[in-house]
């Protein structure tokens, strides 16, 4: 259910903390995004300054722009959420019925108003009334009014496609889990709470005002839909600059200068696309640097991000105000492709498009979200010459085919939420190769569906003019640095110092370094501190975690003061805690106001049991436990049932000496997710403190056999079993973690010493090579080679 590791006996709880974001995110892997934009464009409270620009509306918009406003009104931003209305709704309300799971919902209208009975927070029968529609094609949502402030999004869903295509229908929005009004995903429950999960990218200026102490919502907006300003920002400046203009002709500007008091400026630098070259078939930007404006303002909902600031103003640089996504497992496939629902923007900064400048609008219309209406490849054709793209000789399909789509080719889809495909925005060549030998999926196959990977891969190889077939880019590191393969280290490395890769593949190879520093990783890891991508000096500052506290200061303070705040806030948490007097000049007010920013950032979602455990783990690390306490007892008001709340509660009662607290709250963790390895291992190691060693073994034998994959449970387990004079049984247990991770050091370690303490010099041979090779600047690495080269040479005399 978790991620990341204990550390053996001395399990501290950064660990856990992880772990905590990590199990927040299967909600992510299940469909639904748990960060929402910010908890309002500025804190709670604060007022506007008389200077700042305030929302007008779209009325006073379209006075000007009534074209942009008529194309705005057919949009999907125009229809994001509306009242329930007979023009609005669109689902049949006609007495209908659906059942899942022994439960019949039944949808009727009453008094022109719209109803759903249905299961409650009680697990019973109730009738709710609809108060606003979510969406609407190709699928609507409806939303109910809750105690507290709180709209919540039933998972019960209109299919609004066509009936020939299936649609005109009631679905569940998750067919293959069953959900019972205890399931986080019940649509009663805080994971489907509109306020929190998606109100802010579907409605303009929205501020949800929660309150703590209430836990409740008083959720306010400008206007119920995405409209003007949502992009443009508030617009009573650039109204006032135009009625003077009206009103003073001669006037060519007003004192909010050239910007025409606008908050962002959209439009277009000039220049335009060029053939640079008499033989280029692909348009090159000519003019002005291209800024990224405007897929900075696109980014913050059609991106897969959690938000750092609860004041986020439109036209903020993104980094400031969220963190994307990076290509992590479950996510993203290993060469960046999408798997679960990751939007578009962590997709097209992997693209070549990306790199040369272009921007949302060079595809899509600003205003209606449509591309061109000559047709998808005609939109391509705009910068890629059809006569070249278009024909045979390129797509290898009949004309007129599916296949001659540049889309299908380059823009796989994958379908979210039962219904909706939505296309990938790498704009990637396919690689049926890629696919046999790393299990990626590939477009070839998505059409040819009979077909396998290993055909389309050698249909592939036989095109010419260009070939497909080229480069590993970056997906055999992604892969290695996943599968902890013994080379993994040296490639990740690579990775992060090629400027020619996208940097959210590099920041990707940063997050995935061993959980140590060696030569090989540090000149990379220096490298990426200075790196122009915002991205890659964030995951850089996470990498210097197991470095001293000195060389931290020394690497990551300078990036206290960085000009954007995601970057700021990691380097916080990377030295909150740190020895004053190892903070020398100004770097400890440094420290202070971005640790200040910290905590601000976790408060952006105050709502969320998550930010109350990370503020516990940062306040452990500073050496405040009774705030950290405070914070975990927060988290567990707001979730009574938050397992990693309660690990990390046992934990800090564990540093404490607090013993029998630490066992109540693993044993009441276990009681609740029962097949969780996390609380299990975290209760067997406790169990060993106390000395009792039989409950200890069944329980880390348990852990490791419920994650596998976490190849430290089995290490934990394997040593225990050691202890406990089990040693064919530990070597047995050692040996499989190793295949399926060849290069964790504390397993090799392990193998090596057992193995020569049982004079078997051979396979303890072989494996202190494999650590010599893992580790080529290690000493002691090359120490035990030599010391066991010299014995196995000695007993061979």
């Amino acid at each position: 259910m978790f991620g990341n590791d204990f550390v053996s006996d001395q399990v501290h709880l950064r660990s856990i903390a992880l772990r905590a974001l990590l199990g927040a995110l299967v909600l992510f892997l299940l469909g639904i995004s748990l960060w929402r934009w910010s908890a309002g464009r500025r804190h709670a409270g604060q007022e506007s300054s008389a200077a700042s620009p305030t929302y007008v509306g779209r009325e006073q918009c379209a006075e000007c722009h009534a074209r942009e406003a008529e194309q705005w009104s057919l949009s999907d931003h125009a229809l994001a959420m509306q009242e329930t209305t007979d023009k609005s709704v669109l689902g049949n309300f006609n007495d209908q019925s659906f059942t899942k799971d022994a439960v019949t919902s039944r949808f009727h209208k009453k008094d022109a108003k719209f109803y759903v009975q249905t299961d409650g927070p009680d697990g019973k029968l109730h009738e709710y009334g609809l108060s606003y529609t979510f969406g609407y094609f190709p699928l609507q949502q409806y939303l109910v009014p809750f105690p507290n402030g709180r709209l919540q999004s039933l998972v019960l869903a209109w299919d609004s496609r066509a009936k020939d295509q299936g649609g005109q229908r009631w679905f569940h929005l998750y067919p293959n889990q069953k959900m019972p009004y205890t399931d986080p995903l019940h649509w009663t429950g805080p994971n489907q709470a509109w306020n929190f999960m998606c109100a802010d990218c579907h409605s303009t200026n929205l501020r949800t005002n929660y309150d703590l102490a209430k836990n409740s919502y008083d959720t306010t907006w400008s206007e119920i839909s995405v409209s003007c300003e949502q992009c443009h920002g508030p617009g009573s400046q650039h109204t006032a600059w135009a009625h003077g203009r009206k009103n003073s002709p001669e006037q060519k500007a007003s004192a909010a200068g050239s910007s025409k008091g606008l908050v962002i400026d959209l439009k277009t630098v000039n220049g335009s696309w060029w053939l640079v070259k008499p033989d280029d078939v692909t348009m090159h930007w000519k003019g002005q640097p291209r800024t990224r404006t405007e897929l900075e303002t696109c980014a913050p909902c059609h991106s897969r991000r959690r938000p750092i600031t609860s004041h986020y103003q439109p036209g903020d640089h993104f980094l400031d105000a969220y963190v994307p996504n990076l290509l992590e497992e479950g996510v993203y496939f290993a060469d960046g492709q999408i798997l679960e629902e990751d939007y578009e923007y962590g997709s097209f900064l992997q693209s070549k498009m990306y790199r040369e400048g272009v921007t949302c609008s060079d595809c899509h219309d600003p205003h209606t979200g449509k591309l061109s209406p000559a047709g998808l490849n005609q939109t391509c054709g705009k910068c890629h010459l059809v006569a070249k793209f278009g024909a045979p000789e390129h797509h290898h399909h009949k004309t007129g085919s599916a296949g001659a789509l540049c889309v299908n080719c380059h823009m796989p889809t994958r379908t979210y939420m039962v219904v909706d495909p939505r296309r990938d925005h790498s704009f990637r060549v396919p690689r049926p190769d890629w696919s046999v030998n790393y299990g990626t999926p590939n477009a070839c196959t998505q059409c040819h569906t009979n077909k396998s990977a290993k055909w389309a891969a050698n249909i592939v190889a036989t095109w010419s003019a260009p070939n497909p077939q080229r480069g590993p880019g970056f997906v055999a590191t992604i892969d290695a640095g996943r599968r902890g393969t013994l080379t993994a280290e040296q490639q990740l490395a690579a990775l992060i110092t090629d400027l020619a890769q996208p940097g959210i593949a590099r920041a990707t190879a940063l997050s995935l370094l061993p959980q140590y520093v060696t030569s090989i990783t540090f000149p990379a890891i220096q490298a990426g501190l200075s790196d122009a991508d915002a991205l890659v000096r964030r995951e850089a500052i996470h990498a210097l975690e197991p470095l001293p506290p000195r060389d931290k200061v020394e690497l990551a303070g300078p990036l206290l003061g960085d000009p954007i705040r995601c970057v700021r806030i990691e380097a916080a948490r990377l030295l909150a805690g740190t020895p004053t007097e190892l903070l020398k000049g100004d770097v400890n007010a440094s420290l202070e106001r971005a640790t200040a920013e910290l905590i601000a950032s976790e408060m952006a979602a105050a709502e969320r049991p998550e930010s109350h455990i990370n503020l516990a783990l940062l306040y452990t690390q500073m050496g405040h436990t009774a705030e950290a306490e405070s914070e975990l007892q927060t988290a567990l008001r707001l979730d009574p049932r938050s397992v990693p709340a309660m690990v990390n509660l046992a934990d800090l009662y564990r540093m404490q000496s607090r013993d029998d607290q630490s066992q109540r709250w693993l044993e009441k963790a276990i009681a609740v997710a029962p097949d969780a390895a996390e609380p299990i291992h975290a209760l067997g190691l406790l169990k060993a403190r106390q000395k009792k060693y039989p409950e200890a073994l069944g329980l880390l034998a348990r852990a490791a056999a419920l994650l596998p994959a976490n190849v430290h449970y089995s290490y934990v387990y394997a040593v225990a079993l050691n202890s406990d004079r089990q040693t064919n049984k530990a070597v047995t247990v050692l040996e499989q973690a190793h295949k399926r991770r060849p290069a964790d050091r504390d397993v090799l370690l392990t193998l090596i010493t057992i193995d020569r303490d049982m004079g078997k010099f051979q396979p303890a041979l072989q494996y202190a090579r494999e650590l010599a090779e893992l580790a080529p600047g290690d000493p002691q690495a090359q120490q035990l080679l030599a010391d066991l080269l010299k014995r196995g040479g000695q007993s061979r005399q």
